[in-house]
């Protein structure tokens, strides 16, 4: 029964992963995955792989709270980060170019 489980959380931690480009829920997704996936580390005896994906989790946790929506409305420095890179006194987005004309 533990093998399952530990199956099913890490599959749904790299389902997570992939997904997490797609929106910002993904992201906690993930960090749920990975606390998943820790609990079996330390059910099954393999306390490295659990403390590994503890840390996971919390790093997972950090990204969705930076890229959440209430951040994003507000403007915070950090949603704009994401979004912009400041170069000197100009600010550049990082929206992508349009191709070159063709001749």
């Amino acid at each position: 029964m533990l093998t399952a489980f530990g199956m099913v959380a890490l599959s749904f931690m790299m389902l997570m992963y992939a997904l997490e480009r797609r929106d910002h829920r993904f992201v906690l997704a993930f960090a749920l995955g990975c606390a998943l996936s820790s609990t079996y580390g330390f059910l099954s005896g393999a306390w490295p792989f659990g403390a590994v994906e503890a840390v996971w989790m919390l790093v997972a946790l950090r990204r969705w709270q930076a890229t959440s929506p209430s951040e994003t409305s507000r403007g915070s420095p950090t949603a704009k980060s994401a979004r912009q890179q400041h170069v000197g006194s100009t600010t550049r987005t990082s929206a992508p170019r349009e191709p070159p004309p063709t001749r």
